[in-house]
């Protein structure tokens, strides 16, 4: 920040946008919360007095584009599973506006490391989503490139990647790219994780080093109130997002359904951690609508009038109230997304089933990023073994007897 002008994230809280706790009926819990809020379920727009969301209509219109183009990814990933062509899936239903919102946010240049539930994130860095299936097809461990798309390979283990992030983004502090007043330089690194992971040991390191060394690094937490089948008043006896006051730095509570608040709070948190303001920690609170993964019933530990009360605060469907109302979106919009959606369900489709076995000696390229002679030796190894099958197949069965 500017010297003389207001940080928001190390201010106060808002006062003017309360908010209770959620629990598992919607009824207040703990003590009276606020968050950020810059569209209603009602698709009305609403001021903040630090927040804005500077873009124009044709930046949500692109905004309800993505949530509903990874919604149906989603959706056709799911079935695909039902279907026996992924060993499983982690859906985000529920959840697109935090992502959508969050990763519109970062610039290129910017880091992103994911759990494995950031479909609407990959969306965004321009990552073809049958990369994302063919790692839970089991062909690969991610159809991607860091190093081209910024976007780190997903993380299974529940929160090392804020590790890795912090890390990361320590690496771009000592490389002089945090505070040097060029926009095309400057770089923040920004984590996912969700409320479960907050209980693991990794993320409260991860929080007291990029406190110490004040890190550019936001933490995004996706506060989607089941850690699998632990609801959030299990798992903390305060919101979350205050815990970063006990590492020194700021935390900000937003409405994790509203892709605008997530924008705009995303970014003017990266804006900080770029100009060398240290870390954030964003509480984005939303809800996972379905189940955990594929393997998981949410119906024997949650119940459905909690599921209904969350349906009224659906990310998609507020920003379309807001087109509609305001007359910036017709039918024709709507049907040209839902074709759109349709075209890229068939090639999910179509791709998942064409997507090659995976060869195992490629993983030997895999492990550095220079090819070691140890590892050669091992994959020259691995190939003499494998092709001693293809030679005893070719034999006579009375040759192979001999």
């Amino acid at each position: 920040m500017n010297a003389g002008t207001t940080d928001p994230l190390r201010a106060s809280p808002p006062t003017n946008a309360p908010n209770p706790s959620e629990t598992r009926n919607g009824s207040a819990s703990q003590e009276p919360e606020v968050f950020v809020q810059l569209l209603t379920p009602e698709g009305e727009r609403k001021e903040h007095p630090d927040y804005v969301f500077d873009l124009d209509d044709e930046a949500i219109k692109g905004f309800y584009r993505d949530m509903a183009l990874i919604r149906r990814v989603d959706a056709e990933a799911i079935a695909l599973q039902r279907q026996g062509e992924l060993g499983l899936w982690a859906s985000l239903l529920g959840q697109e506006a935090a992502q959508i919102g969050s990763a519109r946010a970062t610039r290129p240049q910017d880091f992103i490391f994911p759990t494995y539930r950031e479909h609407g994130v990959a969306w965004c860095r321009n990552i073809d989503p049958l990369g994302i299936i063919s790692l839970f097809r089991g062909v690969d461990y991610g159809g991607w490139d860091p190093k081209q798309t910024n976007f780190h390979l997903y993380t299974i283990v529940i929160g090392a990647q804020t590790l890795h992030a912090t890390g990361y983004a320590m690496g771009v502090q000592r490389d002089g790219l945090v505070g040097t007043g060029d926009p095309e330089r400057d770089t923040a690194v920004i984590g996912y994780f969700g409320d479960g992971a907050s209980a693991q040991g990794d993320v409260n390191e991860a929080f007291i080093w990029a406190a110490v060394f004040n890190a550019p690094i936001v933490f995004f937490l996706q506060n989607n109130q089941w850690a699998i089948s632990a609801p959030i008043e299990k798992q903390s006896r305060i919101p979350l997002y205050r815990r970063a006051s006990g590492f020194g730095f700021p935390g900000i509570r937003v409405d994790g359904n509203d892709v605008l608040a997530c924008y705009a709070v995303t970014k003017a948190a990266l804006q900080q951690a770029r100009e060398g303001g240290g870390p954030t920690l964003i509480e984005a609170v939303t809800y996972r609508m379905g189940a955990h993964t594929t393997t998981d019933d949410p119906t024997r530990y949650r119940l459905q009038d909690e599921l209904e009360h969350w349906k009224l605060k659906d990310p998609l469907a507020r920003v379309k109230a807001y087109l509609v109302r305001n007359g910036l979106a017709d039918d024709a919009f709507f049907d040209q997304v839902e074709a759109e959606a349709d075209q890229l369900a068939e090639h999910l489709r179509e791709g998942t089933r064409a997507l090659p076995e995976p060869d195992f000696a490629h993983v030997f390229d895999l492990v550095y990023a220079e090819q070691t002679q140890e590892l050669r030796e091992q994959q020259r190894a691995y190939l003499d073994y494998r092709a001693s099958f293809a030679d005893a197949e070719t034999r006579e069965p009375t040759e192979v007897a001999r």
